[in-house]
């Protein structure tokens, strides 16, 4: 089996640069079925001579990558701060350097105010998923990121425990019946919902998301393809929630984390590009581009991002309103939070533009939702409202490996196996999504104990996920 290892130094030693050739270096070499010494080599060929691979099927976008990088003029670009203000790092043992050296880029923005860096932080588009960036009158589309407005919704139901266990059949057939996955636009007639999310004026008026609205339509009460998931458990209160007014026990509940499908991946794909064309940042930091909330394109990205948010929490509420129904429960309680969204808040005594790339919202009594993975538990929080985080908490485990890397090296017998071993029945799901690709959810809940106070623990028990891992928005 080839060696991984491989770092930044390596590529460094051989004439690479901090930045976006770097990060697209160690890409190829991850998904290269050569040795790390033949990769090597031919990276130190497109270094010497990219022009020679501009057009080669597999080194082309890093060889354009280094001729931009090449030929860049200062005066050309947006001048980044050089001495910018530092940024706090929650769990850094845990968290790849690829993200630690994507939040210092973006701490250089002359927009920035703030920033930091969650426990479950992994490297990103732009902006780290895990990183908090506060930046003053700017939105970054890609700070924000491509699923905008993704969220985990929880239903706590009157169901004990031991009814799931008697009635397990009924939950799986019922999960079935009411959730799909993926990237298919036009779901036959009968999966369609209606909401009022469509009569949205934007719908009508906005050219870019007037012509969304079959795809939105389509798609409502949908969920998206990759870590996407609808999924029974079993939440734990240890002690009486007065606040909810839920008293100690285990309590059936139901969980989901989706996002705003396509819509949102197009209305973050239009902007991104838009926001490169207007503001020309270094290549290390270009997407990290971003709009004046004073303009005309600012407003409009800030009005299609609100709205995506809204749709992803309208495609939640309506999986919850067909389950509720089916099983004939009664939700005692329900929680809502959304990452990959940026809002505004006063953060020490100014108005900043906080943006959440996979990152939980933890203002002081904040409730909160943090899943672990298919077979590790999560987590429902109140946000202890810590300035150094900028009110934010991790909004999962996070990844340990990257997508390729998990389907390359787990076997489907092993993510069988250890789905089996905790009692999880599972419902579709690649390999991108076995539970040895996300670190430790209690290591990371243990480096965010100041952000965060857990309130109730979840067990996944029945798990839904797009049968292919697919991966569209």
């Amino acid at each position: 089996m080839k060696n991984k290892v491989i770092n930044g130094n390596d590529l460094l030693a051989i004439g690479y640069k901090q930045g976006i050739t770097l990060r697209i270096a160690i890409k190829l070499y991850i998904n290269s079925t050569q040795s790390k010494e033949d990769i090597l080599t031919d990276l130190k060929k497109v270094m010497d001579n990219p022009e020679d691979y501009v057009e080669d099927s597999f080194f082309g976008l890093l060889a354009q990558a280094i001729i931009t990088q090449a030929n860049e003029k200062p005066e050309d670009f947006i001048a980044l701060n050089p001495n910018p203000k530092e940024f706090k790092l929650f769990g850094e043992t845990n968290i790849d350097k690829g993200a630690i050296e994507q939040m210092e880029i973006a701490m250089q923005l002359p927009v920035t105010v703030a920033g930091a860096l969650m426990p479950d932080a992994h490297s990103g588009y732009g902006l780290p998923i895990g990183g908090v960036l506060a930046t003053k009158n700017a939105i970054i589309p890609y700070g924000v990121g491509v699923d905008i407005g993704c969220r985990m919704a929880l239903s706590i139901y009157d169901i004990p425990e031991a009814y799931y266990f008697e009635k397990e059949a009924v939950f799986k057939r019922e999960l079935i019946a009411h959730t799909k996955f993926g990237a298919a636009a036009g779901f036959h007639r009968k999966y369609k919902s209606d909401h009022s999310i469509l009569e949205n004026l934007a719908f009508t008026e906005d050219p870019l998301i007037k012509k969304m609205k079959d795809k939105a339509w389509s798609q409502l009460g949908t969920s998206g393809g990759g870590n996407h998931f609808v999924e029974f458990g079993i939440l734990e209160f240890l002690e009486d929630d007065l606040l909810l007014n839920i008293p100690k026990g285990k309590y059936v509940a139901l969980l989901t984390h989706s996002g705003s499908r396509g819509l949102g991946a197009t209305i973050a794909a239009h902007y991104t590009k838009i926001a490169k064309e207007v503001c020309k940042l270094p290549i290390a930091a270009q997407n990290l581009a971003y709009l004046d909330l004073n303009t005309d394109l600012g407003k409009q990205y800030w009005l299609a991002m609100n709205l995506a948010g809204d749709y992803a929490s309208a495609c939640h509420e309506i999986i919850h309103q067909k389950i509720q129904k089916a099983l004939g429960a009664t939700v005692l309680a329900k929680v809502e939070n959304h990452h990959n969204f940026a809002w505004k808040e006063v953060y020490n005594g100014e108005e900043v533009i906080v943006h959440r790339k996979g990152a939980t919202p933890a203002s002081k009594g904040v409730l909160g939702i943090i899943p672990g993975s298919m077979t590790a538990p999560g987590f429902l929080v109140r946000g202890k409202g810590e300035e150094q985080s900028i009110n934010s908490a991790s909004h999962g485990a996070g990844r340990q490996m990257s997508r390729t890397q998990a389907t390359k090296s787990i076997s489907q017998g092993e993510m069988e196996a250890i789905v089996k071993a905790h009692g999880i029945t599972l419902i579709g799901a690649g390999l991108d999504e076995a539970p040895m690709a996300y670190k430790d959810i209690n290591q990371v809940m243990e480096a965010q104990k100041e952000l965060v106070d857990i309130v109730a623990k979840f067990t996944p028990k029945m798990v839904r996920m797009a049968d292919d891992g697919s991966r569209e928005d």
